[in-house]
């Protein structure tokens, strides 16, 4: 009971001391520690800008330089024979003689193949016969009639029936020709499937003969580019399975657009190479725009916004966005027509973590 006694005081002692503060108090407290806190935040944001405003970000730069600028059109084209053509027969008829063979160097005229032609042999045989008797006949008449023997009208006769005859041998000689192959040019037997006793046909059975001293490239280009295309632009062909590649010139571009492909023919005459063979496929890289003192630039530099094109240049430490109007891109270079001048400090790399203003650090310089 005396230990009951005894804490009963105590415990009501702190019961007295447990009483809430005045509450001006309490907001006099709470002030102190605000004024503590925006203390140290004021302290916390001037050190934060301090760290900020001395913080760089790593580019790379390059100098600006007027140079050469030269925007292609590529197509793919193919590689043909510029006399490269089948030769027919004229009639029809059985094959008795075959002169020549595949890959064999031909000449123009040079008869091939011989169709069976016997019966207008026997035709232009007895024509000549025949040509051979009036000749005769006329040879005397017109004696006789130097010696004004005979009449006018039996000389004009003679001399008709000697004409008519050789009329005759010329046409069967010329419809005798007709059942035969020859070749129309100079070049190379480049297929030929004919065998002895095979019925030939015009216009079903040929020869293709190939001039390879004479090549030319072939390619159709869009319409697009029919004002800046024509003949004398400079070209670079490659042809891929030759190993092979020449600069040139367009020999030729057709004024007429074709209207199912939308475009128009160019000709591009080759050199005589070995390597080279018709049906080849060809890159054709067709110089369309060239100027000589452009400003050009890496693609990767330029910036693209809702405003239009900037590129960034490093003016002592600090990057400055400037507005650019780009014209062509050939070969991950563009020309910049306006807003950047020579002897400017572009960015090159880095430039999509900047800002106009941002301190930069040049790591490498020339790229």
């Amino acid at each position: 009971m005396k230990k009951i006694l005894y804490i009963t005081p105590l415990l009501f002692l702190a019961a007295c001391s447990s009483k809430p503060k005045d509450k001006k108090t309490e907001l006099a407290d709470l002030q102190k520690q605000q004024a503590k806190l925006n203390t140290k935040i004021a302290k916390l944001q001037s050190e934060t800008a301090g760290a900020d405003s001395s913080k760089s970000t790593d580019v790379s730069t390059m100098e600006v330089k007027p140079g050469q600028f030269t925007n292609y059109v590529q197509i793919q084209g193919k590689i043909d024979a510029q006399d490269n053509v089948t030769a027919y027969p004229q009639a029809s008829g059985t094959i008795v003689a075959i002169n020549a063979k595949p890959g064999q160097h031909v000449s123009k005229g040079q008869v091939l193949v011989q169709l069976d032609n016997s019966v207008l042999q026997q035709n232009i045989a007895q024509a000549q016969a025949q040509i051979a008797l009036l000749n005769t006949l006329y040879q005397r008449q017109k004696n006789l009639w130097d010696q004004k023997i005979g009449t006018e009208v039996q000389f004009l006769q003679a001399q008709t029936n000697l004409q008519s005859a050789q009329k005759q041998l010329a046409a069967l000689r010329q419809q005798a020709s007709m059942y035969r192959i020859t070749s129309p040019i100079n070049g190379t037997i480049d297929q030929m499937d004919l065998k002895l006793g095979q019925v030939a046909q015009p216009g079903v059975t040929g020869i293709r003969i190939v001039n390879a001293d004479n090549l030319k490239v072939k390619a159709d280009v869009p319409e697009s580019y029919a004002a800046s295309v024509g003949t004398g632009n400079n070209v670079k062909i490659l042809v891929p399975d030759a190993n092979d590649s020449l600069v040139t010139k367009v020999t030729f571009a057709a004024k007429a657009i074709d209207p199912t492909s939308r475009s128009f023919a160019v000709e591009i005459k080759l050199p005589s190479r070995k390597s080279l063979r018709p049906n080849m496929t060809a890159i054709l890289k067709i110089a369309d725009y060239n100027k000589s003192k452009a400003i050009v630039i890496p693609v990767k530099a330029i910036q693209k916004s809702e405003d239009g094109d900037y590129v960034f240049i490093n003016e002592s430490g600090t990057a400055k966005r400037k507005n650019v109007k780009v014209g062509a891109t050939y070969g991950g270079q563009s020309e910049i027509l306006s807003g950047l001048n020579a002897g400017d400090q572009l960015i090159t790399a880095g430039a999509a973590d900047i800002e106009d203003g941002d301190k930069v650090k040049v790591l490498q310089s020339g790229i």
